[in-house]
């Protein structure tokens, strides 16, 4: 009995594959061939495969062709078996089940990395570091790790990308496309990942932990980043000062120092920031907004930095210590200044008299005997002072008066 057009009638001995014809097992049974030989090689970027078909889809990433056309909906393909697989969204169709939760799949390969989820196997490995995968697509992006292939390349500005994943999602930097948005606050968001972690501001879900000091942390990389506090390790170097920097983020951040970047502008005063931070730290100066408390004492903060040293006050924790006096200081920027005593630097200067200060705020203080300013105001006589502590000194005066 002749069989079927399309019907897959012909199946490997090895792996129990079936295909087509007699030609297209042979050329499967190269995979299995003692000496794994792949004759196709890519013209452009070397690559090499175990028959002329996957080179010919291969071939597209470079060309961007995709001959294969969506009837629905006018979506273009670059192999065969992906668009049968997306007219089943079309259809609804989901017939492959999981016989241990009954859940349903559009793909036969998708119920397959399912059950590895029940069963713990990862069926893909690399060659290279032994890493393993549940997904083959997985394994390949990885592998591009090691190669340094790059095979997608932005057409705006010719930056190159390991999948055609990370180049969409970097598209939307030169459309300003963001299609997701959280239903709680209505922010929109450029992918579908980064809307995943916005929705754990709202949720306060911290799936992530510090095995050191046990801190949450909402990402994988915040705790990556957070345990080189703990490590001292910083990996980055800045290519225009030699600084050192613990992450990524912060090498960004950090080079708009050089360049005089200051992307974030306050609408109120127009004053510009280098981060989004520190913008929202600066407008709860223009709101009042101290959204920061302290158990103990009740006082209200408007960071959450300010806050952290405010309670050194009350554990007495001084964790910043005088490598020439062993004394110990609250805060980094306390045995900064502190230094200076031993260092006898005096980095502030007044530009009217040439007279030097140990730190800014004596700087401050000393320039309003040149400007006259006088910003601290008894309420009761509406006497000013330069100074808060004078006005603190004025005010005992009225307590005396109470007295007699």
């Amino acid at each position: 009995m002749m069989a079927n057009a399309g019907e897959k009638s012909l199946m490997c001995e090895i792996c129990n594959e079936r295909v087509c014809n007699r030609g297209t097992l042979n050329e499967h049974l190269i995979m299995h061939g003692p000496t794994g030989e792949k004759r196709f090689k890519c013209e452009m970027c070397d690559k090499r495969f175990s028959n002329s078909g996957n080179r010919t889809k291969h071939m597209r990433i470079h060309t961007g062709e995709k001959p294969f056309k969506c009837k629905v909906c006018n979506k273009m393909f670059n192999d065969g078996w992906n668009l049968m697989e997306h007219t089943k969204t079309h259809t609804g169709e989901k017939p492959y089940k999981c016989e241990v939760c009954d859940k349903r799949y559009k793909r036969s390969e998708s119920i397959r990395f399912h059950m590895s989820n029940h069963t713990g196997e990862k069926l893909f490995k690399c060659e290279v570091c032994d890493k393993e995968f549940n997904k083959g697509g997985t394994l390949t992006m990885h592998m591009r790790t090691h190669t340094g292939e790059k095979p997608y390349m932005c057409e705006i500005c010719h930056e190159d990308f390991s999948s055609s994943y990370y180049l969409k999602k970097h598209k939307r930097i030169h459309t300003g496309e963001k299609p997701f948005k959280c239903e709680v606050c209505n922010k929109i968001l450029s992918t579908v990942g980064s809307l995943t972690i916005h929705m754990r501001i709202h949720t306060g879900e911290k799936p992530f932990k510090c095995d050191i000091c046990n801190k949450m942390f909402i990402t994988n990389g915040h705790v990556k980043n957070h345990m080189r506090i703990h490590t001292e390790e910083k990996p980055i170097e800045c290519d225009v000062c030699n600084k050192m920097i613990s992450g990524r983020g912060y090498l960004m951040i950090h080079m708009r120092i050089h360049t005089g970047q200051k992307p974030f502008s306050c609408e109120v005063c127009n004053q510009k920031f280098y981060t989004s931070r520190i913008l929202k730290r600066h407008m709860r100066m223009h709101t009042g907004e101290k959204p920061y408390k302290c158990e103990v004492c009740s006082k209200m903060f408007r960071d959450r930095g300010h806050l952290m040293l405010h309670m050194r006050i009350h554990t007495g924790e001084k964790p910043f210590k005088c490598e020439v006096c062993n004394k110990m200081f609250h805060s980094s920027g306390n045995i900064k200044r502190h230094m200076r005593v031993h260092t006898g630097e005096v980095p502030f200067k007044c530009e009217v008299c040439d007279e030097r200060f140990i730190n800014n705020g004596r700087l401050v203080v000393h320039m309003r005997t040149h400007t006259g300013e006088r910003p601290f105001i008894c309420q009761k006589w509406d006497k000013s002072f330069s100074t808060g502590g004078n006005l603190k000194t004025h005010m005992s005066t009225h307590s005396k008066e109470k007295n007699i």
